[in-house]
């Protein structure tokens, strides 16, 4: 059953950080949270805004533990653990950003209070199913405010309308972290089009194309376990690309992050180079029933497949990427994703990578066999790709 609007009641004191995340995510921990709370420890002037307030938005039995646990502001550990330029690192660090943790539903008015005030950046990792809008949110439920709009879309498209209400010159960036290729682009194309659908005025629209700013990113880090009932298990690497805009807010200065005007060359990079090879991992172990166990790490130890997925990468993917002028980049690239793959620490089970396999195989490789052939058709250079041809071609 779903609980009525008049169950969400204030339960925690006043929000008061500047960002404010969707999200309790492990990956989120260990990512963005993670460099926020270095960044601030630095001591750098301008290192970072200030704290994250954090918001639970499912009704899991884990993430309630979670922000009960963030809640009490003692901080939590990530444990890194793997290889970074052939030296093993193994520390566990205490993540310290998140001063604030609440419910979307039970603390919906603390929320509303906040986008009014000190909330100046936005974070949202909501997973697979985060961009669905749900039947029951209507025009007619949005006319009140105070009742709590059930999908991720309808949430913040009412918060952003609070916020247009009582402060439409403070500025604010938003930073979608889903997996999805223009994150931020797209969820400002669902938020307008929600504005439109329920007849809100030109200049809240407005507001949301011209004067808030959507960032598109891409966040690349393996973090393979939680640390219940809070932390995570990480890997070395992390990157977040984010793509630089006029007047784009970041949550901080961080090693990590990236300000870049090509964030295409990221997207391919790590969808060709370390999802492709996840992905053919995961149809070798599909085709041959190998062990319901086996993780990454012991696939890139089989010599056979160590031996096919090079060859995969060095004759059919990176070809691409010298044709494109990007070779170097590409190979520095694979040179830290062997790494990564043959991280003996991470428990990143291929029956988990298999999961959604054909629509993984078409968003992962047809999109290469595609640039190479537009590649050939331009320059004349021809790309041979078998094996990747016969992945698609499989019924697997």
């Amino acid at each position: 059953m779903r609980p009525s609007h008049e169950e969400a009641q204030a339960t925690a004191a006043p929000l008061t950080q500047p960002i404010l995340q969707f999200g309790t995510s492990r990956f989120l921990q260990a990512h963005v949270d993670l460099f926020v709370s270095e960044a601030l420890e630095s001591g750098q002037p301008g290192a970072a805004p200030g704290g994250i307030a954090v918001v639970q938005t499912t009704e899991s039995a884990d993430s309630a533990a979670r922000i009960a646990a963030l809640a009490n502001g003692g901080g939590y550990p990530v444990h890194i653990r793997g290889l970074h330029s052939g030296r093993l690192i193994d520390v566990t660090l205490t993540g310290r950003a998140i001063r604030q943790a609440v419910h979307v539903r039970k603390d919906w008015a603390l929320l509303r209070e906040a986008i009014s005030g000190p909330v100046r950046i936005i974070v949202s990792n909501t997973g697979d199913q985060g961009y669905q809008l749900d039947e029951h949110d209507n025009a007619r439920a949005f006319a009140d405010p105070s009742r709590v709009p059930h999908s991720f879309p309808a949430r913040l498209l009412s918060l952003l309308h609070t916020r247009w209400q009582n402060q439409p010159d403070a500025p604010l960036s938003l930073f979608p972290c889903e997996l999805i290729e223009k994150n931020g682009e797209v969820l400002r194309g669902i938020a307008v089009e929600l504005a439109l659908q329920w007849h809100m005025p030109d200049e809240f629209i407005r507001y949301l194309t011209d004067h808030c700013v959507w960032a598109n990113s891409l966040v690349d880090r393996i973090v393979s376990e939680p640390i219940r009932p809070v932390g995570a298990i990480a890997e070395p690497y992390a990157l977040w690309a984010i793509e630089q805009q006029p007047r784009l807010q970041v949550p901080c200065v961080h090693p990590s992050i990236v300000l870049t005007e090509n964030l295409h060359h990221f997207e391919r990079r790590k969808l060709f180079l370390l999802n492709l090879g996840h992905t053919f991992l995961a149809e070798r172990w599909l085709r041959d029933a190998r062990a319901a166990d086996e993780t990454v790490c012991g696939a890139m130890n089989d010599p056979v497949l160590r031996a096919e997925l090079e060859t995969i990468w060095h004759e059919e993917v990176l070809p691409v990427f010298e044709a494109s002028g990007q070779r170097d980049d590409a190979l520095a690239y694979v040179a830290q994703l062997r790494e990564r793959l043959l991280n003996p620490f991470l428990a990143h089970r291929l029956a988990d990578i298999a999961q959604n396999h054909a629509q993984k195989k078409q968003r992962r490789i047809a999109p290469l066999l595609a640039l190479a052939a537009s590649l050939t058709q331009a320059n004349g250079t021809r790309i041979e790709q078998p094996r990747l041809k016969e992945m698609i071609a499989s019924g697997i």
